[in-house]
């Protein structure tokens, strides 16, 4: 199983950027997925998760109502639309799937891709 996350960058605050994470090795529509972060000198933390035919989303109190997770089960694809970013939100970025411990799904793991938001 592979999770390639993408999008990563650096942004003003206030700003928008939309990860990409394309998954490979499993039948991706069987799967939940979801994102995490972890900022230097932190613990990893659940952000979203979505289920696996999108009906159902789960966001963590501080990114409600500015990051939204989607997916494209054609593509094998999960998304993560973050807008109005803070400084704060400066951290890697990691995909996650999986359909135990729902909605913090992480039976399978990408590699990070990292945002960082200028003040």
């Amino acid at each position: 199983v592979q999770l390639q996350a993408c999008g990563g960058g650096l942004v003003q605050a206030g700003g928008s950027l939309r990860l990409s994470c394309a998954a490979s090795g499993l039948t991706f529509s069987n799967y939940g997925m979801g994102w995490f972060r972890q900022a230097p000198g932190k613990e990893r933390e659940f952000i979203s998760a979505i289920s696996w035919s999108g009906g159902t989303t789960y966001y963590a109190q501080f990114v409600k109502g500015r990051f939204t997770i989607s997916r494209d089960n054609a593509k094998n694809t999960v998304y993560l639309q973050m807008n109005s970013l803070k400084p704060e939100d400066t951290a890697v970025y990691y995909c996650a799937g999986g359909n135990t411990n729902w909605p913090r799904v992480n039976d399978y793991w990408g590699q990070g891709t990292l945002v960082t938001v200028s003040s």
